[in-house]
């Protein structure tokens, strides 16, 4: 039996009641039937293809999800990590202070309750020579007991030019040192200096003689600059508009560094100023209520 060189389809129109007659050939009905199975192999692809690709992305945004979720919870880790050991340290200054003033420990290294260990022979010389220079600026300050240096009377500390016994700038007092609410989140927060209020642009001066180890901008501090005193004190001053120091430049009480401005996080014109003793922070008030204004 032959098979068939094409097929015949009748067409009838219920219009004109005709009948009309299409011959295909059977290689066009076998190409058709490929095309057929190729598209729907295609179509079938296409759908699966694009299935996997938003499975993909919705995987992918519930990656970014939790990738920003465990980013923000680093970040607020950091922190309280951060507010937490600036309380530690700032607790350590206290406890410091008071085992000085009832008698339980004794200075020795320097003027500001600092009681270093060594930790080599190089740092021990630097701390001798830094120790004969203070006694030999301040001879008629300093005494020298039996039992070796005793921390001084802050009336007398005052009267030292590496002491930060002078007011950066002239203003009224805006916040104080210790926990206070953050005036941008409205929690809890522990603030390591106080902020003293001013005119935008009024100069800012260093409160001690120093050498300036840094001068830059710095998170919520803004412009800041930072001026080491010796014997482990630095003090720094903060939200600054500009400021016209150096890193290693030397300074004397008194000098202009900078000038009151609103960088950082700030929430009006003021300097946010710190005195540290060891890298941890004390109340800059011990010093500003024997302070005189700058001049």
């Amino acid at each position: 039996m032959m098979k068939p060189e094409a097929y015949t389809f009748f067409v009838a129109s219920s219009r004109k009641g005709t009948f009309r007659k299409i011959a295909v050939p059977v290689y066009a009905l076998h190409l058709l039937a490929i095309l057929a199975v190729v598209g729907g192999v295609t179509v079938l692809a296409a759908a699966g293809s694009y299935t996997r690709m938003l499975w993909k992305v919705g995987n992918y945004n519930t990656l970014r999800r939790q990738q920003d979720t465990l980013k923000h919870n680093y970040e607020q880790l950091q922190s309280n990590v951060q507010n937490t050991n600036q309380r530690l340290n700032s607790l350590q200054s206290l406890a410091t202070e008071v085992a000085m003033t009832y008698g339980f420990m004794r200075f020795r290294h320097g003027p500001f309750g600092l009681n270093e260990v060594s930790t080599g022979s190089d740092l021990g010389f630097e701390r001798s020579v830094a120790q004969f220079n203070f006694l030999e600026k301040n001879v008629t300050s300093a005494a020298l007991p039996a039992g070796g240096l005793h921390l001084f009377p802050v009336a007398v500390l005052s009267d030292l030019t590496s002491t930060p016994s002078l007011w950066p700038v002239i203003g009224h007092l805006t916040g104080t040192f210790g926990e206070r609410m953050d005036p941008f989140s409205g929690e809890g927060a522990f603030h390591t200096g106080v902020d003293i209020s001013s005119q935008y642009g009024d100069a800012v001066r260093v409160a001690a003689d120093g050498v300036v180890i840094e001068a830059d901008t710095r998170g919520g501090y803004g412009r800041v600059v930072i001026v080491d005193h010796g014997f482990g004190l630095t003090t720094w001053y903060g939200h600054l508009s500009s400021f016209n120091v150096m890193p290693g430049e030397q300074l004397k009480r008194g000098d202009t560094i900078g000038n009151v401005g609103v960088s950082g996080r700030s929430t009006g014109p003021h300097v946010h100023y710190e005195v540290r003793i060891n890298g941890a922070p004390v109340n800059p008030m011990r010093f500003l209520r024997y302070a005189s204004s700058a001049d």
